[in-house]
């Protein structure tokens, strides 16, 4: 009579783990993933490392400094200084309100005529892909080229805008050397240069719009100027608040423009604050002081920055709602 013995648990085989090993597998593939992922990146975050968050912390620190570019300057921390200095400059703050009217001119009135432009574009224009070209032009432009090429326009004494006004028998201008003239001269420079890239834009949101909401709107009986106002302005509302908002912080931050065309003058009328900065800096050689006024920029660009991407957060939030 033979006994069988019955396999205890202890002595049960184990069933493989491949749970285990293929949770292994899976978070090493994952590994693997994040390094490939890592080593794509990093390229790309260098330059921005190189070139704009280190001389972003610099431009902060030397913010609370009395650096100069005196020879053997020495540099020693000043606290808050430099900002209770600039609190009580009224250049510095003059030059602010005209950056604001710089920049709240030129990003409305070339809102404004980009929205012609493009209604223009989108309509059934004979050679239109020509037009479009040359309306693209500015855009190739440098802005260093640009404001040469109009300081020629403007000259008072050889400009072909003076002849112009000869001709008709009217007394020419000196456009950018009078108190009156030049910041509108300065400012209808910066409309011309800014055209483009607001009518690329609004062109791509007109031509997103379905061709139904038109023909629904002509069968309604809605003349073009109703279905301007109540199909086409409705829908680009999010484009325009977009384009508006940054081309604002662009002209803002502009410099080249301004400085090439006037150099901040007549007597600091288009003067604005990115250039009155580059002066105290590289012609005062102030540039802890400099710096408190670039750090100030910084938090005026953010706080704008900040009101538009609120203003896109609820929108986002509105629509998903």
């Amino acid at each position: 009579m033979s006994v069988e013995t019955v396999p205890t648990r202890a002595t049960q085989p184990r069933p493989p783990r491949k749970r285990r090993s293929g949770a292994r597998q899976i978070g090493a593939r994952t590994r693997a993933q994040r390094r490939e992922a890592i080593a794509l990146v990093v390229p790309a975050l260098l330059p921005i490392l190189v070139f704009s968050i280190i001389p972003l912390v610099s431009g902060v620190a030397l913010g609370f400094t009395d650096a100069t570019l005196r020879r053997n300057a020495e540099i020693s921390f000043n606290g808050l200084d430099n900002y209770a200095e600039l609190a009580g400059d009224h250049r510095f703050w003059g030059s602010f309100g005209i950056g604001i009217v710089w920049a709240g001119s030129v990003a409305l009135l070339t809102l404004v005529s980009a929205m012609g432009l493009a209604l223009l574009l989108n309509s059934s224009l004979r050679f239109k892909t020509l037009t479009r070209v040359l309306a693209l032009i500015p855009w190739a432009m440098p802005p260093v080229v640009i404001a040469i090429v109009w300081r020629m326009i403007y000259n008072p004494n050889s400009g072909p805008l003076n002849g112009i006004l000869g001709w008709l028998g009217l007394p020419g201008v000196n456009w950018l050397g009078d108190f009156s003239t030049a910041l509108p001269a300065v400012i209808v420079v910066g409309v011309w240069a800014g055209i483009p890239q607001t009518t690329v834009l609004l062109l791509a949101g007109m031509q997103s719009i379905s061709a139904e909401q038109h023909e629904a709107a002509a069968v309604d009986g809605a003349g073009a100027v109703r279905r301007f106002w109540h199909v086409t302005l409705p829908a680009l509302r999010p484009v325009i608040i977009a384009v508006t908002a940054l081309d604002f912080i662009w002209q803002f931050n502009s410099f080249g423009l301004i400085y090439v065309l006037t150099e901040g003058g007549p007597g600091g009328r288009t003067m604005i604050p990115p250039l009155f900065t580059y002066l105290e800096a590289f012609r005062n050689r102030e540039i802890g002081y400099a710096s408190a006024m670039g750090n100030v920029l910084v938090i005026a660009i953010l706080l704008i920055l900040s009101l538009y991407l609120i203003n896109q957060f609820r929108q986002n939030k509105a629509v998903r709602a």
